[in-house]
């Protein structure tokens, strides 16, 4: 059960979700909901690319699903996030390197799984507005009828939504990052955090964690 929670989780991370095979969503969805339809629509053109298939392709192609999530994902908003109290006293040097560290953790952690995602679907259940915020509701229904909810959070600045957060059956992503990151900088500190997350081993150890 653990190993299905977490390729889930790789696929939620990067909006994973084929417009071909996704059931059709509420009619009243609206822009938070259409983003995330979208970033879904671009990562599937990518891997269904017949010229960007093949591992010579590895590189291109992982650029192309890095930029699609780029365009719906805060990563600058996931790190603050993420680093909570610790983030103030950064840099501004600092805090961009973090955030640059962060992303890059995500992506050298999960990328190789969305390359072999099979035909998980996905119910989009609707959308709530809060004054600037919005959580997109849906489930991914597996192969083997289970359904796993996949709250996505965003945030609207200038026109433009974009995704914060992901809750996997109740667990924040974001808050299992905080309790790792917290636990590392009470225990050693900041900059012993930042060594591990440019370890590739060390990283990667930081996502397959339980709950994470």
């Amino acid at each position: 059960m653990y190993s299905l929670k977490l390729k889930i989780t790789f696929l939620a991370v990067f909006v994973l979700v084929s417009a071909a095979l996704a059931v059709p969503g509420p009619s009243f969805a609206g822009a938070p909901t259409d983003r995330v339809k979208t970033a879904a629509d671009k990562v599937i053109q990518v891997l269904k690319d017949p010229a960007l298939k093949g591992k010579a392709k590895d590189k291109e192609r992982r650029a192309k699903i890095r930029q699609a999530v780029n365009n719906v994902f805060n990563f600058e908003e996931m790190a603050k996030r993420s680093l909570a109290t610790y983030w103030k006293g950064r840099s501004d040097k600092e805090k961009k390197e973090f955030v640059d560290l962060f992303s890059d953790l995500l992506e050298r952690s999960y990328i190789n799984r969305i390359e072999s995602y099979s035909d998980e679907k996905i119910v989009y259940d609707g959308e709530k507005l809060d004054d600037g915020y919005a959580v997109v509701n849906s489930r991914f229904l597996t192969r083997s009828r289970e359904e796993i909810p996949v709250d996505y959070k965003l945030t609207e600045k200038d026109g433009q939504w974009s995704v914060y957060d992901l809750v996997i059956e109740n667990v924040s992503l974001v808050n299992n990052y905080r309790i790792q990151f917290n636990k590392i900088i009470r225990s050693s500190s900041y900059e012993d955090l930042v060594r591990k997350m440019k370890n590739k081993s060390e990283s990667e150890a930081l996502v397959s964690a339980p709950g994470a």
